[in-house]
């Protein structure tokens, strides 16, 4: 069945606009579909101000409901469009999820979308849109009920992803999916540098804006609906960031090692986009070092940084090498490791097209040749911090498992009875929640004193 959800209306405008914000979806959709691409850097920025977002409710909803529309793709075509026309095919997805998922008029929905395929040079393909959408129109409710018989198609997943999260999550695989399913809440971190988060509610209902407190996160505030950053009380003095309540909770884990401790030397391990290294200069005095492989990711950890009024050693380095390191041991390290994602997809729906089960091996080698190698940085009686966007047991659970197994100086001191998540061998697993948190993985570990 259709699952109507609120998304953006369409605005008055001419009809070329509307058709303008579908081809530009169109265009950034094709290298998804075709799994050549992400939604990694959506620019916006290629539509007028006021269709940007319809733009990213049109990109991100297209995907995150995928497997379906393309299941009703295959009813509606007699015969699959060709590689070359993958915008074609992007903008018959983007048309179906129109019609089943959002607030526009259907003759905006049919009309505009087929259209678009003119200002893609390809006006054939107009009659073939405007007639699949319109069929839609007619037999949607016999289509939909066709479709869903199949479970990967109902529960917009693929079918490796199913029994993945089935496997790993026999009595939750079903919740997790239908979570990853949601948009995901918009959740801000308050810089108590700058005052508490229930100051700044206050200023967020004097601004119009609704949000509750986190339950988990000190520093955490969801608001009800999401806002351009812009119109957030003091964005640009740095008085507030947008951090999912999971990813906040590095910082209070961290926190028995660093508040004792006044200068305490810290790694921040694969740093990027920031979020967490910024969270711990905000709270502790410390002296941090913060390294990422991507140096264009890495500009963006500086922009936060410059944004808050913080300062931390930035340096372009691959943390299963030693190249960037001088030699002087840390306190504590964060290493915020390279995942699956599967914590996430809700955020990210692209994930479910782009990731692969070959992935998954690759990745549990890398975050084991990441553990290895920084574990000798840490001093004696330091504190390494391993965390992931993952809810996968293999990337998680089981590899701190194989850590533990290899480093007879490594305890696991990840706090017991915590009010969220639940215990997941040495760590704590968060699964994803509808208007709460993301899925998440944290396992605390200290190296035995000399």
């Amino acid at each position: 069945m259709s699952q109507e959800t609120s998304a953006p209306r369409s605005r008055e405008g001419s009809r070329d606009n509307g058709m303008a914000v579908r081809a530009a979806a169109a265009r950034a959709l094709a290298p998804v579909i075709t799994g050549k691409g992400s939604l990694t850097g959506l620019d916006d920025h290629q539509v007028v101000a006021r269709d940007r977002a319809l733009f990213k409710a049109l990109c991100y909803g297209t995907c995150r409901t995928l497997p379906r529309l393309e299941a009703l793709a295959g009813k509606l075509l007699d015969k699959p469009f060709k590689a070359r026309d993958a915008d074609i095919q992007a903008l018959l997805l983007l048309g179906i999820y129109q019609l089943l998922y959002l607030r526009i008029p259907a003759h905006a929905a049919v009309g505009e979308t087929a259209g678009a395929a003119r200002l893609l040079g390809k006006e054939w393909a107009t009659r073939v849109l405007n007639g699949c959408l319109r069929r839609l129109q007619r037999e949607s409710a016999e289509m939909q009920a066709e479709v869903d018989r199949d479970s990967a198609v109902a529960l917009l997943h693929p079918p490796w992803w199913l029994e993945t999260l089935r496997q790993a999550w026999p009595n939750d695989w079903r919740a997790i999916c239908e979570a990853n399913n949601t948009s995901g809440p918009m959740t801000l971190r308050i810089n108590r540098r700058h005052g508490d988060r229930e100051a700044y509610l206050n200023r967020l209902i004097a601004a119009g804006l609704e949000g509750r407190l986190c339950s988990h996160a000190p520093e955490g505030i969801t608001l009800e609906a999401p806002v351009d950053v812009h119109a957030l009380p003091g964005f640009s003095e740095g008085h507030a960031s947008v951090q999912d309540e999971s990813a906040q909770l590095s910082a209070m884990l961290l926190g028995p090692a660093l508040a004792p401790r006044p200068g305490a030397r810290v790694l921040d391990a694969c740093c990027a986009p920031g979020g967490k290294t910024a969270h711990l200069l905000e709270l502790f005095d410390i002296d941090l070092q913060a390294i990422d492989s991507d140096a264009a990711r890495l500009a963006r950890v500086e922009d936060t940084l410059t944004r808050l009024g913080l300062a931390a050693t930035l340096a372009e380095g691959d943390a299963t090498t030693l190249d960037w390191w001088d030699g002087t041991p840390f306190d504590a390290i964060l290493l915020d490791a390279p995942c699956s994602g599967s914590g996430v997809i809700r955020r990210h729906p692209d994930i479910k097209r782009l990731r692969r089960p070959s992935d998954i091996p690759k990745l549990t080698e890398l975050q084991a040749r990441l553990l290895d190698n920084l574990w000798p940085l840490l001093r004696p009686g330091g504190t390494l911090l391993y965390a992931t966007c993952s809810v996968l047991p293999e990337e998680n659970a089981e590899q701190i498992e194989r850590f533990l197994s290899r480093k007879p100086d490594a305890v696991a001191s990840t706090l017991a009875g915590m009010a969220w998540g639940r215990p997941s061998g040495a760590g704590r697993q968060l699964l994803p929640q509808p208007d709460s948190h993301d899925g998440f993985f944290y396992a605390r570990l200290e190296k035995r004193p000399a």
